[in-house]
């Protein structure tokens, strides 16, 4: 008799147990899923866009914009300048120019954008991850 009771405490164990697996199995795998989807992939949000508002200009930058984004272009590592992809010049309405150096390096697409003032002269450096590729 002892010994019926003993299995009979065991089956309703077995049975609360089965009960609560089929109760919280759904909610768990969405939740792990959730995770994983969001964080599993190890990507990052992109870079805000710094030239938001810029428009491309309609003429090239003067002299001394030129001169001073050749130089910089030539300060960086020999595999940087050999992957410069492009250059783009922007203006912003008041005045100021920016240039945007794209370089593709190890599958990872790199700006570099450069600011002058009114008076032509670099302020601002920003160097950001634009994206990358799988090959």
């Amino acid at each position: 008799m002892e010994n019926f009771a003993i299995l009979n405490q065991a089956q309703n164990m077995k049975n609360q147990i089965e009960n609560l697996v089929k109760k919280f199995a759904l909610p768990f795998l969405i939740l792990v899923a959730t995770l994983a989807f969001e964080f599993g992939c190890g990507t990052t949000k992109p870079a805000p866009d710094p030239l938001a508002g810029w428009q491309m200009a309609l003429k090239n930058p003067n002299q001394v914009i030129t001169s001073d984004y050749q130089n910089y272009i030539r300060t960086l590592s020999p595999d940087e300048q050999k992957f410069v992809a492009y250059v783009e010049c922007f203006e912003d309405g008041t005045g100021q120019y920016a240039v945007k150096i794209t370089i593709g390096l190890n599958h990872t697409n790199w700006e570099h954008v450069l600011v002058y003032d009114k008076d032509n002269k670099r302020i601002k450096v920003i160097k950001y991850v634009s994206g990358h590729s799988a090959s």
